[in-house]
């Protein structure tokens, strides 16, 4: 089974990648881990990509397609995986096409409002690093450690990544939902990680 994950910042795609890993034992291509990998790694395309990073541009299409593309080849024919965060554009999408086959392409909706009051509460524990909410928590759940506010976690910022979103990535939606593999998911209204990986699951039974 090979997917794609698709939603805006804060819709939860990095929680459901981990139970569909976990669930499908499908591979999590995450575009950032790609990205982390070549640069650390220092090869040609990391180096590329860090000088539009450095200069604070954002990393051109084509850099970004070679890297995606370059991790996928070392994907056997039989092997599934997940992507996340690739791809942004259409023009990513039409490239994605020439690369694999999709199974399908499932979209986590939510509304703008609750990704801000829940991205604007996230906190991270300075001793151990666990991700949690001030909504739930005033202390670290896993280590009782002080909790901390990333500062792109504030509600400019995340109004600003939610308008890049709408302007790149939703017209993803109507290309992928033009070629029969859009699988929708409710995950916003307050529901729990657990609830809305069981709707995933349903989804994907019956595709």
């Amino acid at each position: 089974m090979r997917l794609v994950l698709l939603g805006a910042p804060g819709a939860g795609k990095g929680t459901q990648a981990a139970l569909i890993k976990e669930h499908h034992g499908l591979a999590h291509v995450s575009t950032g881990d790609i990205f982390r990998e070549n640069l650390k790694n220092k090869t040609p395309l990391g180096l590329e990509a860090k000088k539009y990073m450095d200069a604070g541009q954002l990393v051109p299409d084509e850099t970004v397609m070679k890297m995606v593309g370059e991790k996928l080849s070392e994907f056997k024919p039989d092997e599934g995986f997940m992507l996340d965060g690739f791809p942004r554009t259409v023009a990513q999408a039409e490239f994605l096409e020439t690369q694999t086959k999709l199974d399908g392409v499932i979209l986590f909706n939510i509304s703008d409002e609750e990704i801000v009051k829940r991205l604007s509460s996230r906190a991270v524990c300075k001793d151990c690093g666990n991700v949690t909410s001030r909504l739930i928590n005033d202390k670290c759940p896993s280590c009782g450690g002080e909790l901390y506010t990333r500062d792109d976690d504030n509600e400019e910022t995340i109004r600003s990544r939610l308008k890049v979103f709408h302007e790149q990535t939703e017209p993803l939606i109507n290309f992928y939902r033009d070629r029969g593999l859009l699988l929708e998911v409710d995950a916003g209204h307050g529901q729990k990680p657990e609830k809305v990986f069981e709707l995933v699951l349903k989804l994907l039974s019956h595709d």
